[in-house]
């Protein structure tokens, strides 16, 4: 049988990766859109009375909670449903005492070609049963009732930051000592082969074990040599930062076997060549890190990552995206690339290939009500992603609440979009090993290439 088409394939691929550039994904199509207002929210204590309104949204919220700026997402546990985690609430250490660190159910009622209100509710955490609203039942909040947590939290006060000039801490907060934004900078999670979950922080940077009710179960466990501005060891003057404010672990993924995760940094560690960025393994087993490393490449347009996720126990997918917005200037620059770990280039990064552009989405059936038939996606940061399967993402943003400029100047909404991919990410026609020799001239390229020919 003939394998021109292969080698023509395999040769462009490699073309692209040999001149230094990305290989450009094959065309995905938004076929699923929903959205759910900026101003939702939950019941809760008073939150935002250290944060500043935006959008035409004054803050403080008078006893509720916000159920947005959601930086990572789990499968719920019906189809359909989903559990998406907030970050620290408004994006500081310093606004954030009053928000509560939790995880929210949610059912996307997406609009399709077929029907579908593009709308979203709030789903009870436990079955994804429906339920009207997001009150008990439909959240998941983190919390250290057992004093396992070396840090101070607001819990262990009786005004928030601990000053005299600021309102009592809320007495939900104290006595079940919840979680709260100015404890933690949660910007990932997974669930391990145990049912565990494993909260990737920033501040520290740390990582936070709960039970599945989100009850810590263990002392947070740092990075050695990889210290924030926020750690505790920096405030107190024992350490210097090696690490850029609010660069913690933003992407965290875990292998199919639920016992080793991969922690993802957003900044570059002092030290390290510019614009690279670690990926380090951390065994669930022994609750340590195994000592291996890789370094990703921020594209020359990236700024930051938003999420990695796992597509197998080597293929991970990573959001890399910049500032920029359809209103604040500059080009929105957000895609999906797909790294292989057994792949590395001359310089010890891995190869990276894309895999969708966010700003560049066939809508043929206009679903988001736009007026295009290409849809954008041009929010500052974008921090979720999960596989449904091999064909279709999940991908949602944070709105970063109340921020404003995604689409226009109000408060921005949380969208959810459900993408198609035309060729699936695991899914590859291979060459015989006499195509090989015959293209590449050595076999010490084979596997390298090879992998980077693949669709994701």
């Amino acid at each position: 049988m003939t394998h021109t088409p292969k080698l023509a394939a395999l040769a462009a691929t490699l073309a692209a990766l040999t001149a230094g550039g990305t290989v450009q994904a094959a065309s995905a199509t938004l076929e699923g859109w929903a959205l759910m207002p900026a101003n939702t929210f939950a019941e809760g204590p008073t939150t935002g009375q250290f944060a500043t309104g935006a959008g035409g949204n004054p803050l403080p919220l008078l006893d509720k909670q916000s159920v947005q700026g959601f930086s990572a997402v789990l499968a719920g546990p019906k189809a359909g449903t989903y559990l998406f985690m907030p970050d620290n609430g408004f994006g500081a250490k310093e606004n954030s005492a009053d928000a509560l660190l939790r995880m929210y159910a949610v059912t996307p009622n997406f609009k399709t070609a077929a029907g579908g209100t593009g709308t979203v509710s709030a789903a009870n955490f436990t079955t994804g049963a429906a339920m009207s609203g997001f009150t008990a039942g439909s959240y998941m909040g983190l919390s250290d009732p057992n004093n396992l947590l070396s840090i101070k939290i607001q819990a262990d006060y009786s005004r928030y930051y601990n000053s005299a000039a600021n309102p009592l801490v809320d007495a939900s907060i104290r006595s079940n000592r919840q979680l709260t934004g100015a404890d933690l900078d949660i910007e990932s999670v997974r669930k391990d082969k145990n049912g565990n979950l494993w909260f990737g922080d920033e501040f520290g940077p740390y990582l936070v074990k709960t039970n599945a009710q989100g009850v810590v179960q263990r002392r947070e466990i740092g990075m050695l040599g990889v210290l924030s501005p926020q750690n505790e060891a920096v405030i107190n003057g024992s350490a210097s930062a090696t690490l850029g404010r609010s660069n913690g672990f933003e992407g965290m993924t875990i292998n199919p076997n639920g016992d080793r995760l991969y922690t993802l940094l957003e900044g570059t560690v002092t030290g390290d060549p510019a614009k690279t960025l670690r990926i380090n393994a951390f065994d669930v087993n022994t609750e340590s890190y195994t000592g291996q490393q890789w370094n990703y490449k921020l594209d020359a347009a990236g700024t930051n990552i938003g999420d990695m996720t796992a597509i197998n126990d080597h293929e991970f997918l990573i959001i890399e995206r910049n500032g920029a917005t359809a209103t604040g200037g500059g080009t929105p620059f957000k895609k999906i690339f797909r790294i292989d770990l057994n792949h590395v280039d001359g310089s010890g990064n891995v190869i990276k290939s894309e895999v969708v552009d966010l700003m560049n989405i066939a809508d043929p059936h206009d679903l988001n009500g736009d007026g295009s038939a290409a849809f954008t996606f041009p929010f500052t940061t974008i921090e979720s992603v999960l596989i449904l399967d091999a064909h279709t993402l999940l991908v949602a943003n944070d709105n970063n609440y109340p921020g404003t400029g995604g689409r226009n100047l109000g408060s921005d909404n949380t969208e959810f979009l459900k993408i198609h991919l035309d060729q699936a990410l695991n899914v590859s026609a291979v060459p015989e090993p006499g195509s090989y020799a015959l293209l590449l001239g050595g076999l010490g390229l084979i596997g390298f290439k090879l992998r980077n020919r693949q669709r994701v």
